[in-house]
């Protein structure tokens, strides 16, 4: 079953080198492709040449540390995921040499239906420490810079925390986003038991089951696609899920998460953890009572006039100081 062709198309825009900063697009809070965002990258303009001188470039950058290298049969089409009973993964993960990746990918080009080879995740700087003196786009200086290769690939839907600039490269790649309030119509596996490092939707795009996902019927009502040509890049606001799919013989993006808030400040999913750790077990009246808390200390501050600055503590806004001092006193209390 085709669920692509249905599908609105995300919004996209041919980007503007000279309005520099896609602020507004970030501000919005919604997902956007930028046409032509990486036009000028030679890696992209050397990708244009052929696989052959794309590869060669990237080798030429390449210190030789082993990469993170994940395959799958050629009877999984694709999909890394779990195996039948989620037991374990249909794919297996290994170090290797870079050059050897690219090689076994260029034997089996000439196969119908090859195995899927996918380095994934990879930071940029620890593999290829000079390609970003020419290849980067600048206004993130403190992003965190991954590049994924490979062959045909899919990537079960899943979320990440921090914002997204999904820059691709090399081959044309598919993105099916959903809002983050979807999480209950996507069907969501293990949190902590998962193929890539997030939970992901145990649903297979590619022949949903809706007798025993009846719900995603309703996911895709919300769902929204494109696919993204080299060059081409594509803003995912925070916690937006994305199914990803690799759709060329070889292909190459780079992506930049970060976060818009500065490093003190602790991570969401740290204290959904927690949550499910205190709150999930309690009587149903006492968890209502926590969301009230909850709303009032963390989604709608209430102001805090009442209180003398100087005794604000935790009430205050949140410094390095007081991030720290935070840290400090949940570390005890979780260790107790």
């Amino acid at each position: 079953m085709d669920i692509f062709s249905s599908l609105p198309q995300i919004e996209s825009i041919e980007y503007n080198a000279n309005e520099g900063y896609p602020k507004q697009l970030v501000d919005a809070a919604q997902p956007v492709v930028l046409k032509g965002f990486i036009r000028d990258w030679p890696l992209v303009k050397v990708a244009q040449e052929s696989t052959d001188a794309l590869k060669a470039y990237l080798l030429a950058a390449y210190n030789d540390n082993p990469v993170h290298l994940m395959q799958a049969p050629a009877e999984c089409k694709g999909r890394l995921f779990y195996n039948q009973d989620l037991s374990g993964f249909n794919f297996t993960r290994s170090h290797q040499n870079l050059r050897d990746v690219f090689s076994a990918i260029k034997q089996s080009q000439t196969e119908s239906n090859p195995p899927t080879r996918y380095v994934g995740s990879t930071m940029v700087d620890s593999i290829f420490p000079s390609l970003r003196k020419s290849n980067d786009i600048g206004f993130l200086p403190n992003a965190l810079a991954s590049i994924w290769m490979g062959n045909q690939s899919r990537i079960a839907a899943h979320h990440d925390a921090p914002d997204n600039f999904a820059c691709n490269v090399a081959g044309q790649r598919r993105f099916t986003l959903f809002p983050p309030e979807q999480i209950e119509n996507l069907y969501i596996g293990p949190i902590d038991f998962t193929p890539a490092g997030q939970a992901a939707s145990l649903v297979d795009f590619h022949a949903p089951d809706f007798d025993k996902y009846p719900k995603f019927k309703q996911a895709l009502v919300s769902a929204q696609c494109a696919v993204l040509s080299p060059g081409d890049a594509i803003y995912i606001p925070a916690t937006w899920w994305h199914h990803v799919e690799a759709l060329s013989d070889f292909n190459i993006l780079v992506n930049y998460w970060w976060r818009q808030v500065d490093d003190h400040v602790g991570v969401p999913n740290d204290a959904l953890i927690h949550a499910m750790l205190a709150i999930k077990s309690l009587p149903q009246a006492q968890r209502e009572a926590w969301k009230a808390f909850f709303e009032h200390y963390v989604f709608s501050p209430a102001p805090n006039k009442h209180i003398p600055e100087d005794k604000l503590g935790m009430l205050d806004e949140v410094s390095p100081l007081l991030a720290r001092k935070m840290r400090a006193l949940l570390i005890n209390k979780i260790n107790r």
